[in-house]
């Protein structure tokens, strides 16, 4: 049996590899995607003190600490059966949906864009965050500025640029003032009018390439799966609250429960060879790794959204959502590449909704934080940018962590993502294309999820050595093709 590895992965969050094998006769047998890194959050933050887990967590990730800092005070809240004031409210979702439009921004352009807005056949030297901002140097001196600005209202609410410290179980540390909401509303349009620059560019420059298309449209993009993600009482999507709606393969509604019942229908599968656990739906049962209407995977993120969604939230939102509909023609989408549309869709909502939340009177209100009763159980569950996150705790009568449990956007997904690759990788073997431009077509099925494996662990040199090592039946390395 040969063996393909990508090692490490490249453009995402945190340090992976891709394995991929071959039988005898060449064709791919099997591909799986690797993390090797134990972070153990689960397990070191037993015995800690709840109060401390928003900021304990948040440490998971340096791209969406957000996230974590939500999820875990929105665990925090239920397990001190603590009602969270209205502008307490107003203020985590505002700055949730912040954190939402900055995280898109930095796939589309920083991450994905490579795979989006350049050629397929540039150099590898040139595709990458430098050869975007060379070929389109206007539109990425405008993302720089907008982005740096919606970062600015993550921290002038959460109290810091990286990681936030502003929620507390019940509520948040401190009233909104009047000075910070007229320097967000400043900047709130200006996230409107990006969105709409880069609808424009998308429509423009990545839609109308063949290429692109392709791939919206190939056998080996199109994955049928279950998906999972948070929606309102009108059945659109909505990033910090709502109820958990998951939709079978086919469209048709699964179950649509609260976070703690929903976790309850979540069962997770582990495999020997990875410290990424691999989530299904107790429904259906681990039918091992395949996808369709009797297997339990199911996907997140962005394209998970739209389909377990009937309509979006926002006007110009729903105008983008009805596009990729009439371009499909048919829902759900079980386009992988879609992902990237999907996060476009999302990003001018949360846009949209920051210029909205920040109209609210009461969001500069002075009740922030709700009494505390006797500490229990509570599960906390946000739409993290990369999809649906869960943090579920146990605290003992002084409040100290005895159970933690977090299922990430990544770990749902991570099922789907090792069928992406499998499904990439068999084509290209197919074609016999075992060149360097595997290493980017495999790797663009998982960038398509814009996946987050461990965002605190970082390669000493900074460099991001790439490897393809092929070895024949007997193990021996009769080809590498490397950066």
């Amino acid at each position: 049996m040969k063996k393909i590895l990508i090692d490490p992965i490249t453009r995402l969050e945190g340090h992976g590899k891709i394995l991929i094998y071959l039988d005898e006769a060449g064709k791919v047998k099997d591909a799986f995607l690797q993390v090797p890194e134990l972070r153990g959050f689960e397990v070191f933050c037993r015995g800690r003190r709840g109060e401390e887990m928003p900021q304990i967590t948040e440490r998971i990730c340096g791209v969406c600490p957000e996230a974590h800092h939500l999820a875990s005070a929105k665990a925090l809240d239920a397990a001190f059966h603590a009602a969270v004031p209205r502008a307490a409210r107003l203020q985590r979702e505002l700055f949730y949906n912040a954190y939402i439009f900055s995280d898109h921004l930095l796939h589309l352009v920083f991450l994905g864009g490579p795979d989006l807005l350049l050629p397929e056949d540039v150099g590898k030297a040139e595709r990458n965050v430098v050869g975007v901002l060379r070929r389109f140097p206007e539109l990425g001196r405008r993302v720089i500025e907008v982005r740096a600005s919606a970062q600015k209202i993550v921290e002038l609410i959460g109290g810091k640029a990286i990681h936030p410290v502003f929620a507390l179980p019940g509520g948040v540390a401190k009233p909104l003032s009047q000075e910070a909401k007229t320097t967000v509303a400043g900047i709130a349009e200006q996230l409107v009018e990006l969105g709409k620059t880069m609808v424009q560019v998308f429509h423009e420059e990545i839609l109308p390439r063949p290429e692109f298309q392709a791939l919206l449209l190939s056998e080996e993009g199109w994955l049928p799966t279950h998906y999972m993600g948070l929606v309102d009482e009108n059945l659109a999507p909505n990033f910090y609250e709502g109820q958990v709606r998951v939709v079978s393969a086919q469209g048709n509604e699964l179950f649509r429960l609260p976070g703690e019942q929903a976790l309850k229908r979540v069962a997770e599968h582990w495999e020997p060879w990875t410290y990424v656990k691999f989530p299904y739906l107790v429904d259906f049962g681990w039918q091992g790794f395949r996808a369709g209407l009797d297997s339990g995977i199911y996907r997140v993120g962005p394209l998970a959204r739209l389909n377990v969604a009937e309509k979006m939230a926002t006007p110009l939102a729903q105008e983008e959502y009805e596009r990729l509909l009439d371009f499909f023609g048919e829902k759900p989408v079980h386009a992988t590449f879609a992902y990237h549309w999907a996060r476009l869709i999302e990003m001018v909502q949360a846009a949209e909704t920051v210029v909205r939340l920040v109209q609210e009177p009461e969001l500069v209100g002075q009740e922030v934080r709700g009494k505390l009763g006797k500490p229990g159980e509570g599960v906390g569950v946000v739409e993290a940018a990369r999809g649906t996150l869960f943090h579920h705790y146990l605290l003992n009568e002084q409040g100290l962590v005895e159970q933690a449990n977090l299922i990430v956007a990544t770990t749902h997904n991570a099922p789907g993502i090792g069928l992406s690759v499998k499904q990439m990788a068999a084509a290209l073997v197919e074609r016999g294309e075992l060149d360097e431009a595997l290493l980017n077509r495999v790797e663009m099925a998982f960038r398509a999820y814009d996946p987050c494996l461990a965002c605190a662990t970082h390669f000493l040199p900074g460099g991001i050595p790439v490897a393809v090592e092929i070895y024949d039946g007997q193990g021996k390395l009769v080809r590498r093709i490397a950066n």
